[in-house]
Protein backbone atom coordinates (compact mmCIF):
# COMPACT_ATOMS: atom_id res chain seq x y z
CA UNK A 1 0.00 0.00 0.00
CA UNK A 2 1.09 3.59 -0.77
CA UNK A 3 1.71 5.78 1.66
CA UNK A 4 -0.93 7.83 0.47
CA UNK A 5 -3.40 4.95 1.06
CA UNK A 6 -1.39 3.96 4.72
CA UNK A 7 -2.75 7.57 5.89
CA UNK A 8 -6.34 7.30 4.08
CA UNK A 9 -6.76 4.18 5.98
CA UNK A 10 -5.33 5.21 9.15
CA UNK A 11 -7.86 8.14 8.90
CA UNK A 12 -10.90 6.21 8.45
CA UNK A 13 -9.96 4.01 11.37
CA UNK A 14 -9.28 6.64 13.35
CA UNK A 15 -12.95 8.30 12.44
CA UNK A 16 -14.68 4.85 13.05
CA UNK A 17 -13.08 4.62 16.34
CA UNK A 18 -14.43 7.91 17.51
CA UNK A 19 -17.93 7.62 15.95
CA UNK A 20 -17.78 4.10 18.42
CA UNK A 21 -16.77 6.23 21.22
CA UNK A 22 -19.55 8.92 20.61
CA UNK A 23 -22.43 6.21 20.51
CA UNK A 24 -21.60 5.00 23.60
CA UNK A 25 -21.84 8.08 25.08
CA UNK A 26 -18.36 7.67 27.04
CA UNK A 27 -14.77 6.68 26.60
CA UNK A 28 -13.16 4.32 28.05
CA UNK A 29 -9.45 3.79 28.72
CA UNK A 30 -9.14 1.31 26.04
CA UNK A 31 -10.54 3.41 23.20
CA UNK A 32 -8.78 6.04 24.32
CA UNK A 33 -5.30 4.50 24.30
CA UNK A 34 -6.74 3.29 20.16
CA UNK A 35 -7.90 6.86 19.25
CA UNK A 36 -3.89 8.45 20.29
CA UNK A 37 -2.59 5.09 18.67
CA UNK A 38 -3.94 5.73 15.61
CA UNK A 39 -3.85 9.27 15.56
CA UNK A 40 -0.56 9.64 16.19
CA UNK A 41 0.50 6.43 14.49
CA UNK A 42 2.14 8.74 11.55
CA UNK A 43 3.10 11.32 13.60
CA UNK A 44 0.22 14.12 12.54
CA UNK A 45 -3.36 14.91 12.69
CA UNK A 46 -5.01 16.28 9.99
CA UNK A 47 -8.42 17.58 9.43
CA UNK A 48 -10.62 14.80 8.77
CA UNK A 49 -9.11 12.95 12.74
CA UNK A 50 -9.69 16.28 13.98
CA UNK A 51 -13.20 16.93 13.28
CA UNK A 52 -13.62 13.43 14.39
CA UNK A 53 -12.73 14.76 17.77
CA UNK A 54 -14.92 17.48 17.77
CA UNK A 55 -17.90 15.35 17.20
CA UNK A 56 -16.96 13.26 19.77
CA UNK A 57 -16.47 15.92 22.19
CA UNK A 58 -20.14 17.02 21.51
CA UNK A 59 -21.59 13.77 22.01
CA UNK A 60 -20.19 13.37 25.96
CA UNK A 61 -21.37 14.89 28.82
CA UNK A 62 -18.71 13.34 31.13
CA UNK A 63 -14.71 13.96 30.05
CA UNK A 64 -11.88 12.30 31.80
CA UNK A 65 -9.11 14.64 32.31
CA UNK A 66 -6.71 12.27 29.58
CA UNK A 67 -9.46 12.71 27.26
CA UNK A 68 -9.20 16.44 28.02
CA UNK A 69 -5.49 16.38 27.03
CA UNK A 70 -5.63 14.23 24.12
CA UNK A 71 -8.20 16.40 22.56
CA UNK A 72 -6.27 20.19 23.60
CA UNK A 73 -2.98 18.77 22.27
CA UNK A 74 -4.15 17.26 18.91
CA UNK A 75 -6.58 19.99 17.79
CA UNK A 76 -3.60 22.58 18.71
CA UNK A 77 -1.19 20.43 16.62
CA UNK A 78 -3.48 20.89 13.68
CA UNK A 79 -3.86 24.64 13.77
CA UNK A 80 -0.79 25.49 14.90
CA UNK A 81 1.88 22.77 12.86
CA UNK A 82 -0.99 21.17 10.56
CA UNK A 83 0.48 23.50 7.68
CA UNK A 84 3.78 25.47 7.04
CA UNK A 85 4.98 27.75 9.07
CA UNK A 86 4.50 26.11 12.47
CA UNK A 87 3.17 27.78 15.48
CA UNK A 88 1.39 30.03 12.93
CA UNK A 89 -2.42 30.14 12.64
CA UNK A 90 -3.78 31.49 9.36
CA UNK A 91 -6.98 32.89 8.52
CA UNK A 92 -8.27 29.70 6.93
CA UNK A 93 -6.93 27.59 9.80
CA UNK A 94 -8.59 30.26 12.08
CA UNK A 95 -12.29 29.91 10.23
CA UNK A 96 -12.14 26.19 10.31
CA UNK A 97 -11.50 26.48 14.10
CA UNK A 98 -14.03 28.64 14.84
CA UNK A 99 -16.98 26.70 12.55
CA UNK A 100 -16.03 23.51 14.82
CA UNK A 101 -16.36 25.29 18.40
CA UNK A 102 -19.14 27.69 17.64
CA UNK A 103 -21.34 25.43 15.38
CA UNK A 104 -24.47 25.52 17.65
CA UNK A 105 -23.57 29.16 19.18
CA UNK A 106 -21.94 28.84 22.30
CA UNK A 107 -18.48 26.89 23.31
CA UNK A 108 -19.96 23.58 23.85
CA UNK A 109 -17.02 22.05 26.81
CA UNK A 110 -14.45 23.67 29.04
CA UNK A 111 -12.07 21.32 26.38
CA UNK A 112 -12.99 23.12 23.85
CA UNK A 113 -11.96 26.83 24.92
CA UNK A 114 -9.01 25.56 26.93
CA UNK A 115 -8.08 24.25 23.02
CA UNK A 116 -9.01 27.64 21.94
CA UNK A 117 -6.66 29.30 25.03
CA UNK A 118 -3.67 26.94 24.23
CA UNK A 119 -3.57 27.41 20.88
CA UNK A 120 -3.11 31.07 21.78
CA UNK A 121 -0.49 30.62 24.17
CA UNK A 122 1.70 28.17 22.40
CA UNK A 123 1.38 30.02 18.84
CA UNK A 124 3.95 32.52 17.69
CA UNK A 125 1.22 34.88 16.07
CA UNK A 126 -3.38 34.16 15.12
CA UNK A 127 -5.73 35.73 12.88
CA UNK A 128 -6.86 39.08 15.08
CA UNK A 129 -10.69 37.21 14.71
CA UNK A 130 -8.93 34.16 16.62
CA UNK A 131 -8.22 36.58 19.05
CA UNK A 132 -10.99 38.45 19.79
CA UNK A 133 -13.56 35.44 19.18
CA UNK A 134 -11.50 33.33 22.13
CA UNK A 135 -11.94 36.53 24.57
CA UNK A 136 -15.48 37.08 23.34
CA UNK A 137 -16.35 33.69 24.81
CA UNK A 138 -14.60 34.11 28.02
CA UNK A 139 -16.17 37.65 28.98
CA UNK A 140 -19.63 35.96 28.13
CA UNK A 141 -18.83 32.95 30.05
CA UNK A 142 -17.77 35.47 33.44
CA UNK A 143 -20.69 37.67 33.10
CA UNK A 144 -23.51 34.51 32.96
CA UNK A 145 -22.05 32.55 35.71
CA UNK A 146 -22.67 29.60 32.88
CA UNK A 147 -20.27 27.86 30.21
CA UNK A 148 -17.03 26.38 30.46
CA UNK A 149 -14.50 28.63 31.92
CA UNK A 150 -14.09 25.87 35.15
CA UNK A 151 -10.46 25.72 35.45
CA UNK A 152 -9.09 25.21 39.01
CA UNK A 153 -12.51 26.96 40.90
CA UNK A 154 -16.10 27.47 39.74
CA UNK A 155 -18.04 30.20 37.66
CA UNK A 156 -19.97 32.79 38.83
CA UNK A 157 -23.00 35.54 37.36
CA UNK A 158 -22.44 37.70 40.01
CA UNK A 159 -18.75 38.02 40.63
CA UNK A 160 -15.36 37.62 39.04
CA UNK A 161 -13.90 33.88 40.56
CA UNK A 162 -10.27 33.03 40.68
CA UNK A 163 -10.79 30.53 38.02
CA UNK A 164 -12.00 33.45 35.78
CA UNK A 165 -8.99 35.40 36.87
CA UNK A 166 -7.04 32.89 35.69
CA UNK A 167 -8.53 32.44 32.38
CA UNK A 168 -8.89 36.21 31.96
CA UNK A 169 -5.13 36.58 32.03
CA UNK A 170 -3.88 33.76 29.95
CA UNK A 171 -6.08 35.13 26.99
CA UNK A 172 -5.05 38.51 27.25
CA UNK A 173 -1.51 37.93 27.82
CA UNK A 174 -1.16 35.15 25.38
CA UNK A 175 2.19 35.13 22.57
CA UNK A 176 -0.20 34.39 19.88
CA UNK A 177 -2.53 37.50 20.52
CA UNK A 178 -1.09 40.76 20.34
CA UNK A 179 2.44 39.59 21.05
CA UNK A 180 3.67 38.74 24.78
CA UNK A 181 2.36 40.26 27.14
CA UNK A 182 0.99 42.72 24.66
CA UNK A 183 -2.71 44.27 25.60
CA UNK A 184 -4.85 45.46 22.83
CA UNK A 185 -7.79 47.85 22.85
CA UNK A 186 -10.28 44.96 22.52
CA UNK A 187 -8.63 43.46 25.40
CA UNK A 188 -8.83 46.36 27.60
CA UNK A 189 -12.10 47.16 26.75
CA UNK A 190 -13.30 43.77 27.70
CA UNK A 191 -11.78 44.62 30.93
CA UNK A 192 -13.72 47.77 31.55
CA UNK A 193 -16.23 46.02 30.87
CA UNK A 194 -16.04 43.07 33.31
CA UNK A 195 -14.92 46.03 35.87
CA UNK A 196 -18.11 47.86 35.41
CA UNK A 197 -20.32 44.81 35.53
CA UNK A 198 -19.06 43.73 38.94
CA UNK A 199 -17.73 46.84 40.43
CA UNK A 200 -19.69 46.38 43.46
CA UNK A 201 -18.93 42.30 44.19
CA UNK A 202 -16.68 40.53 46.12
CA UNK A 203 -14.44 39.58 43.28
CA UNK A 204 -11.36 37.65 43.74
CA UNK A 205 -8.20 39.05 45.15
CA UNK A 206 -6.76 38.52 41.85
CA UNK A 207 -8.98 40.82 40.08
CA UNK A 208 -8.22 44.32 40.87
CA UNK A 209 -4.61 43.93 39.89
CA UNK A 210 -5.62 41.78 36.76
CA UNK A 211 -7.54 44.87 35.56
CA UNK A 212 -4.84 47.57 36.56
CA UNK A 213 -2.06 45.62 34.36
CA UNK A 214 -4.21 44.93 31.42
CA UNK A 215 -5.25 48.56 30.95
CA UNK A 216 -1.94 50.51 31.86
CA UNK A 217 -0.17 47.38 29.42
CA UNK A 218 -2.50 49.15 26.84
CA UNK A 219 -1.75 52.66 27.57
CA UNK A 220 1.61 51.96 27.39
CA UNK A 221 1.63 50.55 24.10
CA UNK A 222 3.54 47.03 24.47
CA UNK A 223 1.50 45.99 21.54
CA UNK A 224 3.25 48.19 19.47
CA UNK A 225 6.31 47.45 20.70
CA UNK A 226 5.86 43.65 20.90
CA UNK A 227 4.80 43.36 16.96
CA UNK A 228 4.52 40.27 15.47
CA UNK A 229 5.56 38.48 12.67
CA UNK A 230 2.77 37.73 10.34
CA UNK A 231 2.08 34.46 8.87
CA UNK A 232 2.62 36.16 5.13
CA UNK A 233 6.15 36.91 6.24
CA UNK A 234 6.98 34.05 7.71
CA UNK A 235 6.40 31.91 5.02
CA UNK A 236 8.69 34.33 3.35
CA UNK A 237 11.05 34.01 5.57
CA UNK A 238 11.32 29.90 6.00
CA UNK A 239 11.88 30.03 2.16
CA UNK A 240 14.56 32.19 2.35
CA UNK A 241 16.23 30.16 4.65
CA UNK A 242 15.18 26.90 2.76
CA UNK A 243 16.86 27.75 -0.42
CA UNK A 244 19.42 26.03 -1.19
CA UNK A 245 21.30 28.79 -3.71
CA UNK A 246 21.14 31.41 -0.69
CA UNK A 247 24.26 32.10 0.34
CA UNK A 248 26.01 35.42 2.11
CA UNK A 249 27.32 37.30 -0.64
CA UNK A 250 23.95 37.02 -2.78
CA UNK A 251 22.26 38.21 0.70
CA UNK A 252 24.71 41.32 1.19
CA UNK A 253 23.54 42.10 -2.63
CA UNK A 254 20.36 41.78 -2.11
CA UNK A 255 20.62 43.88 1.10
CA UNK A 256 22.68 46.93 -0.42
CA UNK A 257 20.33 47.22 -3.71
CA UNK A 258 16.80 47.06 -1.55
CA UNK A 259 18.09 49.23 1.57
CA UNK A 260 21.42 50.61 1.12
CA UNK A 261 21.86 52.61 3.95
CA UNK A 262 20.42 49.93 6.71
CA UNK A 263 22.23 48.74 9.92
CA UNK A 264 23.51 45.40 10.30
CA UNK A 265 22.87 43.65 13.73
CA UNK A 266 25.70 45.39 14.94
CA UNK A 267 25.34 48.78 14.17
CA UNK A 268 27.66 48.98 11.88
CA UNK A 269 27.12 49.88 7.90
CA UNK A 270 30.01 48.72 5.88
CA UNK A 271 33.04 50.23 7.94
CA UNK A 272 30.49 52.77 9.26
CA UNK A 273 29.47 52.77 12.47
CA UNK A 274 26.36 54.57 14.03
CA UNK A 275 25.39 55.89 17.37
CA UNK A 276 23.91 54.04 20.03
CA UNK A 277 20.15 53.91 20.19
CA UNK A 278 19.19 55.74 22.83
CA UNK A 279 16.84 53.62 25.22
CA UNK A 280 15.79 56.15 27.06
CA UNK A 281 14.11 57.99 24.81
CA UNK A 282 12.32 54.72 23.27
CA UNK A 283 11.54 53.81 26.93
CA UNK A 284 9.68 57.37 27.09
CA UNK A 285 8.05 57.01 24.26
CA UNK A 286 6.68 54.08 24.71
CA UNK A 287 5.24 55.13 27.92
CA UNK A 288 3.67 58.19 26.29
CA UNK A 289 0.14 59.05 25.82
CA UNK A 290 -0.75 59.25 22.32
CA UNK A 291 -3.97 61.83 21.42
CA UNK A 292 -5.65 59.16 20.49
CA UNK A 293 -5.13 56.68 23.51
CA UNK A 294 -5.87 59.99 25.49
CA UNK A 295 -9.26 60.21 24.55
CA UNK A 296 -9.82 56.49 24.69
CA UNK A 297 -8.21 56.81 28.55
CA UNK A 298 -10.90 59.40 28.91
CA UNK A 299 -14.11 58.47 27.17
CA UNK A 300 -13.71 54.88 29.69
CA UNK A 301 -13.33 57.03 32.87
CA UNK A 302 -16.19 59.06 32.36
CA UNK A 303 -18.15 56.54 31.03
CA UNK A 304 -20.77 55.98 33.83
CA UNK A 305 -19.96 59.59 34.96
CA UNK A 306 -17.67 58.61 38.15
CA UNK A 307 -14.66 57.54 39.13
CA UNK A 308 -14.02 54.45 40.76
CA UNK A 309 -11.55 53.18 43.14
CA UNK A 310 -10.05 51.04 40.72
CA UNK A 311 -10.14 53.88 37.99
CA UNK A 312 -8.57 55.99 40.48
CA UNK A 313 -6.17 53.53 41.14
CA UNK A 314 -5.21 53.21 37.42
CA UNK A 315 -4.83 57.11 37.01
CA UNK A 316 -2.66 57.05 39.54
CA UNK A 317 -0.59 53.92 38.43
CA UNK A 318 0.00 55.64 35.01
CA UNK A 319 0.62 58.95 36.13
CA UNK A 320 3.59 56.64 38.16
CA UNK A 321 4.81 55.29 35.43
CA UNK A 322 4.99 58.11 33.37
Amino acid sequence: MTKTGTARAMTTHFTDLARRAAEDGRVSSDELLALRRQGWGDGVINRDEAAALFQLNNALDDRSEELCDFFVEAIGELVLNGTPPRLQCNEEEASWLIAQVDHDGVVESFVELEALVRILERAENTPQRLKDYALRQVEREVLSGVGPTRCGGSLAATHITTAECRIVRRVIFASGGHGPAAVSRFDAEALFRLKDATLAEENAAEWDDRFLDGVSNYLKGFTLQNAQVSHGRKVELEAFIADNKANVGRFFGRMVKEAPNVANSMGVVFGKKNASPDYTSLEVAGNAFTDEEQKWHDAMIDADGEVDDLESRLIARIAADS
